[in-house]
């Protein structure tokens, strides 16, 4: 099949995509570089580019402006997918009039302005790779992305040179798909993914339903409202879903629903149009539409309209313009009629072709679409039909990533699935299906090799299971078990089903492996008594002597969840909100994971804004202090609840009035304003911080001490009033919240400016941060 393209003649290439499970990727790749030889195979660079908010955060480091006054201002550019500064100076007034009134934001943005789309750094490709009859280096120049070879042109540049460009993409739901099949197939051995019915209503239905969560590309919040919306019935509308819900085509949507439910609504430009569109209810979806209007309706050939559809993606003005007049009245040098020769009224094909040029940008491939949608239907199918089976996989393919862990433990739980401790009799490597629910994977246990792992099931097939602590031990002595894994297994909770308490063999597993350790060396010294030498199996097994448990008692609940955290970063046995769950719901508090997934939306958050005030509820998980430039204290604490975990970023105020309850394991109820940075996750900007005991219990919010006198006013003064000091300061005042005076003046023009706030010694040392101490004064 690679050979087909393999030819030096070619001027273009299409791009060629394959999509695999990971393993199968990495197979793939090494048959390749096998067949073809490594010095004919490399892999793609990819250069992130200098964005419209980035670029200027770039600009704003490197000419040493403080970070806060640069975010102020990256924030007013408007959050538009590919947004450039030029129209950012048109679409936001704020933006525009800081620039015209500051000369430093001036040249901020005018810097910016120079810089913007230059390319800011190298990667390598996630799947894109060369492949070329002769050694690459006689082609294109090449580089090392740490260990990887790549091309140093970009993509379209290699296709334009005429090389043979393949997409090999590791996608890990195939991966998934093949785990969950295989895991079936022990009850079902003839299974196979071809078995699956392809218009099972109970699937549909699930997913009309909204329980989209393990889905592959439905599991968004913003997929998951368009499932329930649409209510699919057939792969078709799937990959419709697929397609639309995209910055641009997502604007059909309303109507694409809208249409579907009632055909009444359904229109098209021309009549011609329907046996295109029909499918889509009018609307332009994909790609190969675009293509068949412009050869149904203008007579172009298959490859002339897919050229064409190429440059209206590609903007390519030139191009656009002159294809209009064909489109319309006919190239004949091209053999192509137009649709006014078709008989179609030319205010209608103008029409259409100013349609066609506005969502060209945007139509999705149907063959893509489709491909994902038969493996979202795939997945559903399985989380419908074979959930615990699906789960299980799942589970094990976003080991690595503990806020996904968690989400799909929780996905479990309302699918009435028990999640079951790590046991060192039924724990595979990975997760695995029992008949109680779905059984912890040991690989998930920290400093635990996949090669121990592997040898202690080999040894549970020959041997049987292991019977207690000195069995285990003495039965894996000589593999790689070493101290840290084995107390890890304990403390997970791995050894539990042999009626141990932890407390108890993590006091003895040190002596346990130690006496395991001496007696293997006596038996390699070659002083074994001469009658065990001679004894049978049962009694040289009979001769260990087991070491006594001391009679302690076990640890509390909350030590032994505690133990689990630390160990598999889980809660295994329960989760320290589960008390409290009555108390959140007292507070209305959104949980963590639905603020991230909002923020995390391609087309932007629909729930939660920027400096939007907030509660949210859950366990403190770290806290570490630093010392910020004018000497105050300030933390970063983690905070958790049994969905995900947040950053938040609490300053010295709060520190004296709430830092006794900053301590790891206390579950507490944070009150702030949410903070959203480009390149990070969203945080909170803590104005509180008290133990979640306190709603349950009624006792009342403690308040923050005022350290001012009473009466005191704030006088700062600013050089104008669209200076970005004056944003970056009433964002201040917001998280100190209070009833004192604060006075703003204007240098140019001396008008004044109230407002009011918390005089605490942390906004005043804040304020002379920013304004300068000469500009800041308290009477």
């Amino acid at each position: 099949y690679f050979e087909r393209f393999l030819n030096p003649e070619r001027v273009s290439m299409p791009d060629i995509d394959m999509d695999f499970g990971d393993t199968r990727r990495g197979e793939v790749v090494d048959y390749v570089r096998r067949k073809y030889g490594d010095d004919h195979v490399a892999q793609i660079v990819t250069f992130g580019t200098m964005a419209a908010r980035g670029v200027i955060r770039d600009v704003g480091r490197v000419l040493n402006m403080p970070y806060a006054d640069v975010d102020v201002i990256a924030k007013l550019v408007p959050n538009t997918l590919h947004i450039t500064l030029n129209d950012a100076l048109r679409l936001s007034k704020q933006l525009s009039d800081l620039y015209e009134a500051d000369e430093q934001v001036k040249k901020l943005i005018d810097t910016a302005r120079a810089l913007e789309g230059m390319p800011r750094h190298a990667s390598t490709h996630a799947a894109g790779v060369v492949i070329t009859r002769k050694p690459v280096y006689e082609y294109v120049p090449l580089a090392k992305n740490d260990e990887s070879v790549v091309c140093q042109y970009i993509m379209t540049t290699l296709e334009e040179l005429g090389l043979l460009k393949m997409d090999f993409l590791g996608l890990r739901n195939l991966t998934v798909l093949d785990d969950a099949v295989k895991m079936v197939q022990t009850r079902q051995p003839d299974f196979t993914l071809d078995d699956i019915p392809e218009g099972d209503p109970e699937t549909y239905k699930m997913l009309s339903d909204g329980k989209t969560n393990g889905v592959f590309q439905m599991e968004s919040t913003g997929m998951t409202g368009v499932c329930v919306g649409l209510k699919p019935q057939s792969i078709e509308d799937i990959t419709a879903i697929i397609a639309l819900y995209r910055p641009g085509p997502m604007d059909s949507i309303p109507k694409f629903i809208a249409c579907k439910h009632d055909p009444s609504k359904v229109s098209y430009i021309i009549p011609e149009l329907e046996p295109i569109l029909s499918i889509t209810y009018g609307c332009i979806v994909y790609q190969e539409q675009v293509i068949q209007i412009f050869q149904q309706l203008a007579g172009y050939t298959l490859g002339q309209a897919d050229m064409l559809r190429r440059a209206m993606s590609k903007k390519k003005a030139k191009d656009v313009a002159k294809e209009r007049e064909a489109f319309l009245h006919g190239d004949p040098s091209r053999n192509i009629k137009g649709c006014v020769a078709n008989g179609i009224d030319p205010a209608a094909a103008e029409k259409i072709y100013d349609e066609i040029f506005a969502f060209a940008n945007y139509a999705f491939n149907k063959a893509h679409a489709v491909s994902y949608a038969v493996v979202a239907y795939q997945t559903a199918y399985f989380k419908c039909h074979f959930t615990r089976e699906y789960m299980a996989a799942l589970l094990t393919s976003v080991l690595d990533n503990s806020d996904k862990v968690s989400g799909y433990i929780g996905e479990c739980r309302e699918c009435g699935i028990a999640l079951l401790p790590p046991d060192i009799n039924r724990s595979a490597d990975r997760f695995t299906v029992e008949e109680g629910g779905i059984r912890f994977g040991l690989v998930a246990i920290k400093n635990i090799g996949r090669g121990f792992i592997q040898a202690v099931m080999r040894e549970r097939e020959t041997g049987g299971d292991f019977t207690s602590l000195y069995d285990f031990c003495s039965r894996m002595n000589g593999s790689e078990m070493n101290k840290r894994a084995v107390e890890n297994l304990i403390r997970s909770g791995a050894f539990d089903s042999m009626g141990a308490r932890r407390s108890q063999l993590i006091k003895v597993y040190e002596s346990v492996m130690d006496s395991v350790a001496a007696q293997q060396r006596e038996n390699v010294e070659g002083q074994m008594d001469f009658f065990s030498m001679a004894a049978d199996n049962d009694e040289k097994s009979n001769s260990v002597k087991e070491i006594t448990l001391p009679d302690i008692p076990e640890y509390t609940p909350e030590e032994l969840m505690t133990m689990e955290k630390a160990t598999t970063g889980l809660y295994l046995s329960g989760h320290p909100m589960d008390h409290y769950r009555d108390a959140v719901r007292k507070l209305h508090a959104p949980t963590i994971v639905s603020i991230i997934e909002d923020f995390s939306r391609e087309n932007g958050p629909e729930r939660f804004t920027d400096g939007q005030r907030i509660t949210i509820a859950g366990v403190i998980t770290s806290s570490k202090t630093k010392t910020t430039k004018n000497n105050s204290l300030m933390a970063y604490v983690m905070v958790e609840d049994d969905t995900a975990s947040m950053e938040l970023l609490c300053f010295s105020r709060v520190l004296e009035t709430c830092g006794a309850y900053m301590k790891e394991n206390q579950a507490v109820v944070v009150k702030g304003r949410l903070s959203v940075r480009d390149e990070k996750a969203p945080q909170i900007m803590c104005d509180s911080i008290y133990p979640l005991s306190t709603v349950e219990g009624g006792i009342p919010e403690p308040q923050p001490k005022q350290e001012t006198a009473a009466g005191e006013t704030l006088f700062l003064k600013f050089p104008s009033i669209n200076d970005p000091a004056i944003r970056h300061m009433k964002l201040v005042f917001q998280m100190f919240p209070g009833k004192s005076v604060v006075k703003m003046v204007m240098a140019d023009t001396r008008k004044v400016y109230a407002t009011q706030a918390l005089l605490h010694p942390a906004l005043v040392q804040e304020a002379q941060e920013t304004l300068g101490h000469e500009n800041v004064v308290v009477k």
